[in-house]
């Protein structure tokens, strides 16, 4: 269940660009954390495509992202199918065409696992975790954070998760997993809005 929501949420493909190593890791840092503390809300057209190793076609879907602080995010799959995942501070909803589903977040350590991970990368702080070794890249359009799990569960799925920045450092721009079967899926954030008010009755799922 763990691989299987977290890869629902996390998408790669690689794109190419020509990244160097990054000089002043102590400046871009800095700028990340500014860019958090300064975060309030985000809300995101997000587009999710997939490379399997087992499928010769990507698997593209699309749907809406919105992010409020503290601990709320919605993220609502529009295409090819409709799917909703709702984090609502310690509750999880996940509803489909068929069922809605609810989690307690405090009595699932799995979910906590992915609520962190997910609120850390979203609000780019994930650089400050011990479960990851972090390298800090550059090219002319993004910085990249290339992510290695350092604890047993994260490397037996995961390979490496790199989070890209445009250059302005305003909110992620992409988001990049390698699974430990070389499988790659890409998340590209798109109509951003940041710090836009944000009623929170949309994470409220009944």
């Amino acid at each position: 269940m763990y691989k299987t929501l977290i890869f629902i949420l996390f998408p790669i493909l690689g794109f190419s660009q020509s990244f160097k190593t990054v000089k002043d890791t102590t400046a871009l840092k800095q700028k990340i954390e500014s860019m958090s503390k300064a975060t309030t809300s985000i809300e995101s057209d997000f587009t999710q495509e997939k490379n399997l190793s087992m499928l010769s076609e990507k698997i593209i879907s699309k749907g809406h992202f919105v992010f409020k602080k503290e601990n709320l995010l919605r993220w609502e799959y529009n295409t090819p199918s409709k799917y909703l995942i709702v984090i609502n501070k310690d509750k999880v909803i996940i509803k489909d065409e068929k069922k809605t589903t609810k989690y307690d977040m405090n009595s699932n350590k799995v979910f906590k696992e992915i609520n962190d991970i997910m609120l850390s990368c979203v609000q780019g702080t994930i650089f400050k975790s011990n479960k990851f070794k972090t390298s800090y890249f550059e090219s002319d359009k993004y910085y990249k954070l290339e992510l290695i799990p350092q604890v047993k569960n994260m490397k037996d799925s995961f390979k490496k998760i790199n989070l890209y920045f445009d250059k302005t450092v305003t909110s992620v721009a992409k988001m990049e997993m390698i699974e430990s079967n070389e499988d790659l899926t890409l998340l590209d954030f798109t109509n951003k809005k940041l710090n836009a008010p944000i009623a929170e009755t949309i994470f409220i799922v009944k």
